[in-house]
């Protein structure tokens, strides 16, 4: 009895010290782990779903493998060659798509609650602030970020607010990490943040320069054409180091300045805040002026300059809501609007404008898209791919393609069903979402708690404690 009881206890410690990860094995909760560790070394497989890859048509029994954050293969599991050490996450019955774009949202500039002391989206100081940077008040411990990623978004274009001609610099960002730096998209600098209409006249209600859309205009066109000037100093200066002159001396730097000179030479995209079809072509007509790239953000009547925007290749990012109020500029927001700008040919983006939307309903407003006769399609590329080249990401993001970033999202269902919930969000191969644990539930059913991203301080435990 004592032999069979000491060889038990050998097997058992034998086996307890043979490596936990085996062939298949299903993938670990990524929380568990530091972040861009485990799947780094391992290749991630989820297989069994059916997969909308967006830049082809759906793979029934699909595959998805990524490695080292980037996506290393996908397609029917016939084709699929699972890799030997792989994780693999059984998604049988699911639906498995890119991870969202969230071309306009405003989490992390305004907290969550929005009250005052976690808002910091529009400097009101002036009505030009193109030296702002979104980077700078973006707090990553807040909620909207955990509510975003429950929504299924992965991406997001966090901008200042409309309240100012030139709002400042926007943020392409990834929705993980602590740090603002970790959330930075390397190599972007974001776009930059304008508007016009309604909200950019609030000034005049202090006797303060914009009182009217006339002036609003005239003062973007005063800001550009300075930066022009700023720009051919800076031009000249480069040109005559270029050449040798040891005792040219560069222009004084100007930080409002930099980030225009960036739009004049392409690295930056407009991103404009605008609702009438007037002051949709007074977007326009500016950027005509001065030759850069625009994307009209919500366009309210975008619909009645279709036409327009589709000769000159704008894209627009529309923010849809079931229940129109609020601005009289928005009064003829249309349930057709994405079909007409689709049917045209314009390339459409479905947008939050969170905290307007809130992000949790993104798939929501395509599916209202839907309803007002968008293609299922156009609505699939609205959420994900537009919204992508809309940020110049689409060569890394908003369809699974080998190369790409592992962003993809688990769905319960049909893609735009009212019925369907996002079951995991996963960024570069690492799960930031799973409605399965119910800390992460919160914040798809519209409670939250902060109290697992930043620990409370418990003064029994002394300093450094958490409870």
């Amino acid at each position: 009895m004592r032999a069979s009881l000491l060889f038990l206890a050998i097997a058992l410690s034998l086996a307890l010290q043979l490596p936990t990860l085996s062939a298949q094995q299903p993938a670990p909760d990524p929380a568990s782990e530091s972040p861009g560790t485990v799947h780094s070394r391992h290749a991630l497989v989820v297989r069994g779903a059916k997969i909308y890859p967006i830049s082809g048509s759906p793979i029934d029994n699909g595959v998805l493998v990524v490695l080292g954050g980037k996506i290393e293969a996908v397609g029917p599991a016939s084709s699929i060659a699972i890799p030997a050490d792989a994780y693999v996450v059984d998604a049988t019955g699911k639906i498995l798509m890119p991870g969202i774009v969230d071309s306009h949202s405003h989490i992390g500039i305004i907290g969550n609650p929005p009250v005052t002391a976690n808002v910091d989206a529009n400097e009101d100081s002036g009505p030009l602030q193109p030296q702002l940077r979104a980077i700078d008040a973006i707090n990553p411990a807040t909620a909207g970020i955990r509510i975003a990623t429950a929504g299924g978004i992965t991406t997001a274009n966090i901008m200042p607010g409309s309240g100012n001609v030139i709002g400042g610099q926007t943020a392409y960002v990834k929705l993980r990490g602590k740090t603002i730096e970790d959330m930075i998209i390397p190599g972007t600098i974001g776009g930059l943040k304008m508007a016009n209409g309604e909200n950019p006249k609030h000034y005049g209600r202090r006797d303060q320069a914009p009182m009217t859309r006339m002036d609003v205009a005239a003062l973007a066109r005063q800001e550009y054409t300075k930066a022009q000037e700023y720009k051919r100093k800076w031009d000249d200066y480069n040109k005559a180091v270029a050449a040798g002159n040891k005792e040219a001396k560069p222009p004084e730097r100007d930080l409002a300045m930099e980030p225009l000179v960036q739009v004049l030479e392409g690295k930056r995209i407009v991103q404009h805040h605008t609702h009438r079809a007037d002051d949709i072509m007074t977007v326009v007509r500016i950027a005509e002026e001065f030759h850069y790239r625009v994307v009209i953000h919500h366009g309210s009547e975008a619909y009645l300059v279709a036409d327009e925007l589709a000769k000159r290749h704008i894209p627009v990012t529309l923010t849809i809501v079931d229940s129109p109020g609020g601005k009289l500029e928005a009064i003829n927001v249309n349930e057709h609007a994405a079909a007409i700008l689709e049917k045209a040919g314009v390339k459409v983006a479905i947008n939050t404008d969170d905290d307007i939307n809130s992000s949790r309903f993104i798939i929501r407003e395509a599916a209202l898209a839907v309803r007002g006769g968008m293609s299922e399609e156009g609505a699939l590329r609205a959420l994900t791919i537009n919204a992508a080249e809309m940020l110049d990401l689409g060569d890394r993001i908003g369809t699974l393609e080998k190369g790409k970033d592992g962003d993809f999202i688990l769905l319960s269902g049909p893609p735009l069903s009212v019925y369907t919930k996002v079951l995991e969000t996963w960024i570069e191969g690492e799960k930031v979402f799973d409605r399965g644990n119910p800390a992460d539930l919160h914040y798809a059913t519209g409670g939250y708690d902060v109290a697992d991203r930043y620990p409370r301080f418990n003064a029994a435990a002394g300093a450094g404690g958490a409870q």
